[in-house]
């Protein structure tokens, strides 16, 4: 959020979804990192509703556990360098 301040001079919508959040702040993805953002914004919402917590559990694999860590912290670095 303090990011987004930074660089649009105003408060980040207080929105989940990481796709809007990046066009909102005029950010230019590549279409993997949209369709990584679009995947890791359903990591909040699978968590927060009863009827998609038992179908996330079940994708959540230590082997998809561990790429969306690495791809997550990929990305952060990224986001760092545009700010």
């Amino acid at each position: 959020m303090v990011k987004f301040f930074k660089k649009k001079g105003e408060h980040a919508p207080f929105i989940h979804d990481l796709m809007r959040l990046a066009q909102k702040s005029g950010l230019e993805l590549s279409e993997e990192q949209a369709d990584q953002l679009d995947e890791i914004s359903t990591f909040n919402i699978n968590a927060r509703y009863d009827n998609y917590q038992e179908e996330f559990y079940h994708r959540c694999t230590h082997d998809y556990t561990e790429l969306w860590i690495k791809q997550i912290k990929e990305i952060e670095i990224w986001l760092q360098n545009q700010l």
